[in-house]
């Protein structure tokens, strides 16, 4: 893992550890696996394969694609992954966002 990676797992972590600190645990209901959230994932993803078929690619289009994945699944072990892929795109968007300020 490169070190741009690992710092910002490292301020993903502090995040965590304030969210703990200020809400404690939390175990809420999932919310997720409705219709409605399965029609925003087709459209996300025809959205996001428009715009990489037109050259215009960004990822906010990666982003929603993956969040509206993980909303319209109902299943546990498949939202899990979802997430987690949501996740790494976010930050694999930080870090490109990091790149640009050091320049």
């Amino acid at each position: 893992m490169s070190d741009a990676t690992n710092a910002v797992l490292a301020e993903i972590a502090t995040e965590r550890a304030a969210q703990d600190a200020i809400f404690g645990q939390q175990d809420l209901p999932d919310g997720t696996g409705d219709e409605w959230m399965a029609a925003m994932c087709s459209v996300s993803r025809s959205e996001c394969d428009s715009a990489f078929h037109r050259g215009e690619g960004t990822y906010q289009h990666v982003f929603l694609e993956e969040v509206y994945e993980a909303l319209a699944e109902s299943d546990p072990a498949k939202l899990r992954a979802e997430l987690v892929q949501a996740v790494a795109v976010g930050v694999k968007w930080i870090e490109a966002i990091d790149r640009r300020a050091a320049k």
